[in-house]
């Protein structure tokens, strides 16, 4: 049989094709050094089932390939093999509302925000960073803190530097006067005007300048609250305490600058307030109504539920009943009695949930305490899964980088013992984390 010249050149080029193709099976890109990690089962791509034995192969810090079973390291000259051959792999989780600076709630948190410094704000946000990473979380967005403490930290974790979380990070939460925001409020005449207040704002005008001025500071993301708070020092209930057009400017503004906003809104007045003007996302949400889960599936917006506040509650009291002041209590007592009941609502309704806790409310480092408290209010083990994960990462706009274990995006990956498919709870107890492919935990085995 002849074969032309031409034939020639295609077997060539078929045979060099093929060539290519198991060189790249073999190696991946060139690079720095790889890494191998053995999976028990992998679940990397939250919505999907997952798989069975896996190999995550890593350079720099990022993803090349994900392959079937556990991959002869020969394959790889000078490979670096992570044994989680019998644990469960899954993507690093993402806390989309927590305040790092900060474990204390009611009188302590009070006294503390006048009798601490700010170094000592930036310690205290530092160690809580470290225990939110050691608890499975490699992502989190800090919607408020004073004094420019969390950008710091932001950039020193972006580094390595201090082992902590990524951090997405919304510089101080913007409120109107007497609003949730205003750090003034509890304080007599003579010192609340030495009290900063540049993050509350009054009349359209006014709220431009006030996220302009986060704008400034270096914020990823504006937080702005259009309803009362739980923990503000004033009984004016927990409706709407923001007109139209001053909550008009704050979300057009933030987007202006091509920033998103989280909206702090319990009554259902003050979230289809925020929903309607195109807030990203609803903090709390402890009411809603027939029209907010309209608007939710209109906008797109998510909801970020914040359930563990109540635990925070709880466990505050327990140890001393008069932890909070009087004009408090009645709104924790409610927000007790009535949480869960918005999410109840949201899941059969297709609203797009991502995961919250408002840690520093609750505890830091018991973020996962969350998962079980979404699974009771309706949500099943792997919507919960994908709310702290493919949700999470889509509402910081960080997709393309984290929520999923796939070839081209970060590192970032914790193990368990146990299926938390099948019990959440396995997920309180986290026994290997990795960010950016840095190890940060590993525990032995017994």
């Amino acid at each position: 049989m002849r074969i032309s010249t031409a034939g020639l050149a295609g077997l060539a080029s078929a045979a060099a094709l093929l060539a290519g193709t198991a060189t790249a099976q073999e190696t991946p890109d060139a690079g720095g050094p790889v890494t191998l990690v053995y999976a028990g089962r992998l679940l990397d791509r939250p919505g999907q089932a997952p798989r069975g034995p896996s190999t995550l192969i890593l350079r720099d810090g990022r993803i090349v390939e994900v392959r079937d079973g556990h991959v002869d390291p020969a394959l790889f000259p000078g490979a670096t093999v992570v044994d989680q051959a019998d644990r469960f792999v899954l993507p690093g989780l993402i806390d989309s509302h927590v305040h790092l600076t900060s474990d204390l709630g009611g009188q302590a948190r009070f006294l503390a925000g006048v009798t601490d410094n700010l170094p000592a704000h930036a310690f205290r946000a530092a160690e809580n960073a470290q225990k939110t990473l050691m608890a499975g979380f490699t992502t989190v967005r800090n919607l408020g803190d004073a004094g420019g403490v969390t950008l710091a930290l932001r950039d020193a974790t972006a580094e390595h530097r201090l082992p902590g979380p990524r951090i997405v990070d919304a510089g101080e939460s913007i409120s109107t006067t007497s609003g949730h925001m205003d750090g003034r409020l509890g304080f007599n005449d003579d010192l609340r005007e030495h009290i900063g207040h540049d993050n509350v704002c009054n009349g359209p005008e006014s709220c431009r300048e006030a996220v302009r001025l986060q704008v400034g500071r270096g914020a990823n993301v504006i937080k702005i609250a259009t309803t009362g708070g739980v923990n503000s020092r004033i009984g004016a209930g927990l409706g709407a305490q923001m007109f139209e057009d001053e909550a008009r400017a704050l979300i057009e503004t933030a987007h202006l600058y091509g920033l998103r906003v989280a909206v702090h809104a319990h009554g259902a007045d003050g979230v289809n307030l925020a929903l309607r003007l195109g807030a990203n996302s609803i903090e709390h949400g402890t009411i809603f109504d027939d029209e907010t889960l309209r608007l939710f599936r209109q906008s797109g917006a998510y909801y970020v539920p914040t359930l563990s506040t109540v635990n925070g509650y709880l466990e505050r009291l327990a140890a001393d009943p008069d932890a909070y002041p009087p004009e408090v209590m009645p709104k924790i007592r409610w927000r007790i009695e009535i949480t869960g009941q918005s999410l109840a609502r949201a899941v059969p309704a297709g609203v797009r949930i991502a995961f919250g806790t408002d840690a520093g409310v609750s505890k830091h480092g018991r973020n996962a305490d969350e998962f079980a408290l979404m699974v009771r209010y309706g949500m099943t083990p792997m919507q919960a899964l994908e709310a702290a994960t493919v949700n999470a990462a889509d509402l910081l706009g960080l997709a393309d980088e984290i929520g999923s274990l796939e070839p081209g995006k970060r590192a970032d990956l914790i193990a368990v013992d146990g299926d938390p498919l099948q019990d959440v709870s396995v997920l309180t107890d986290v026994d290997f984390v990795m960010r950016d492919g840095q190890i940060y935990r590993d525990d032995a085995r017994d």
